[in-house]
């Protein structure tokens, strides 16, 4: 391949994103639609019969592993591996909440809040490369629709005096926040290239001028 240095520099990171990402949610669909779980399909369903102290199935429990270590991980990698970008320091705000979301919802059994980024966009690749509708069709249709809905609504329903009600969708309605600012990069893309101010595929997140950043 022909890469340009940067270019080739990068490459380890979204390798990386693209298998683990590739993995991850091909195992979080397997988990919401070829087992009995029915929690897409009917999403309040995740806090029928909710108790304290319940037990966690094991498949579920393997997801929570795998997405804690990954973005135990992301939070180590976006500060001092991976191109310091325009977003990055938002990058380490998202990993952070996510983190604190899903190992939070794992000791307090809050199934859905843990599933969070289930419904996202399956696409690790740079921004640039994103067509608008999967990402906003997955990060700012589905994930309000089933997840604040099931967290915000739903669960009061179910679980009147559910604990950590404000806690969780505090940090879900952050997340919200972030993918929509995500997403406006993806339209700043669309509209340069519609408006002939890019000639060629660049990731609208990075500086004119790339510099690594120093710990």
């Amino acid at each position: 391949c022909n890469l340009q240095p940067k270019d080739a520099a990068k490459m380890p990171e979204s390798a990386w994103k693209l298998l683990f990402y590739s993995l991850s949610w091909s195992y979080g669909a397997y988990l919401l639609f070829c087992t009995d779980y029915p929690f897409f399909h009917d999403p309040p369903s995740v806090f029928y019969d909710w108790k304290q102290g319940m037990e966690v199935p094991t498949d579920i429990a393997v997801a929570y592993l795998l997405q804690c270590s990954f973005y135990g991980h992301s939070l180590y990698a976006t500060a001092y591996m991976d191109t310091w970008r325009k977003d990055s320091l938002v990058m380490l705000l998202h990993h952070v909440v996510a983190l604190t979301l899903i190992a939070s919802s794992y000791a307090f059994r809050g199934a859905c809040a843990g599933g969070a980024l289930t419904p996202h966009c399956p696409c690790p690749v740079p921004i640039p490369v994103l067509s608008p509708s999967p990402r906003f069709w997955f990060r700012l249709y589905w994930f309000p629709l089933k997840v604040l809905y099931a967290t915000c609504h739903s669960s009061l329903q179910s679980v009147p005096n559910i604990p950590f009600y404000f806690f969780f969708n505090a940090l879900l309605l952050v997340l919200t926040l972030m993918n929509i600012y995500w997403f406006l990069y993806i339209v700043l893309f669309v509209a340069k290239v519609l408006l002939g101010q890019m000639q060629e595929v660049n990731d609208v997140r990075e500086y004119d001028v790339e510099e690594s950043r120093k710990p």
